[in-house]
């Protein structure tokens, strides 16, 4: 072989690769959706105190629903809570 075919071949190779990698890139990019949404975790009365018994949902009049922003693996990214 020559060394323009050599060259040539390389210029060919390294082409490739650079257009693999952008359409890789490209292809992939904003695939991936996390909505953090608020789930509720608990209730306070008018005093700012959890009432005995009180299960995550609020039940009944006075109460004010606390609620904490989690991702889709459950847990509480920072920043993102009230």
């Amino acid at each position: 072989m020559t060394t323009t075919t050599i060259r040539k071949k390389r210029i060919g190779a390294a082409i490739a690769a650079a257009a693999a990698a952008c359409a890789l890139g490209l292809g992939t990019a904003g695939t991936a959706t996390a909505a953090i949404t608020p789930h509720d975790v608990s209730c306070s009365n008018n005093a700012g105190h959890e009432p005995g018994g009180q299960q995550p949902n609020c039940k009944g009049n006075s109460l004010t629903q606390e609620t904490e922003n989690r991702n889709p693996a459950g847990h509480a990214p920072g920043g993102h809570n009230k």
